[in-house]
């Protein structure tokens, strides 16, 4: 089980830091052009769109939710010590 463990991990890993090559920073450092909203916030409604589409079960052709929602979580508990720093 240990194993199994470290290597969900690991690909959740690498997961987030490709998806962090794609798109920047910008879950962690948005450029707030229209919403003002704090980075907590923001990644706070990716993860309810997440969980909406695991609700209502609508995923987009492709894409991995629950993956995703991993990775947003983890982007979560940054953003929120990035904020009691």
């Amino acid at each position: 089980m240990k194993t199994k463990i470290e290597d969900k991990c690991n690909e959740i890993k690498t997961f987030l830091l490709e998806k962090n090559k794609a798109y920047g920073n910008s879950a962690l450092d948005p450029i707030n052009i229209f919403s003002k909203n704090t980075a907590v916030e923001q990644i706070a409604v990716r993860i309810d769109d997440k969980l909406n589409r695991l609700k209502k079960g609508s995923e987009f052709q492709g894409d991995d939710t629950v993956k995703d929602l991993a990775g947003y979580l983890i982007l979560y508990l940054i953003a929120l010590e990035n904020n009691n720093l």
